[in-house]
């Protein structure tokens, strides 16, 4: 099962992209999947979650400018970005992610892909 990232860019500020995850396999609809995000020298984190039944949570810096969507007839998940700032530079990751008890989400380590580059110019 393989997820492939795409949708990446150059972008100025104040401006929007929209992320695509494709995914492989028969797995992708009965699973939880998240998009991350990593600059050089820090730890990947999570933007955003979406469940099997379409519910969805954010981090808070993205709240309210990204949305995270799912398509299962097509096995993709997307991440439409809007307001776009310098700090939302990254590349961005998506995967299958398992939620925790305590609200937290897990991701599945044997299913990172390339990830894509976003980079907001000011």
């Amino acid at each position: 099962v393989q997820l492939v990232e795409s949708g990446g860019g150059l972008v100025q500020a104040g401006g929007s992209l929209r992320l695509s995850c494709a995914a492989s396999g028969s797995i992708f609809s009965i699973n939880a999947l998240g998009w991350y995000r990593q600059v050089p020298g820090k730890q990947r984190e999570l933007v955003a979650a979406i469940n099997s039944d379409g519910s969805t949570n954010y981090a808070g810096p993205v709240k309210g400018r990204f949305t995270i969507s799912r398509d299962n007839a097509k096995n993709t998940m997307y991440l439409q970005m809007n307001s776009l700032k310098p700090e939302d530079t990254a590349v961005y990751y998506c995967n299958y992610v398992r939620a925790l008890s305590s609200g937290a989400y897990v991701p599945s380590p044997g299913y990172w892909g390339q990830g894509t580059q976003v980079t907001v110019s000011s």
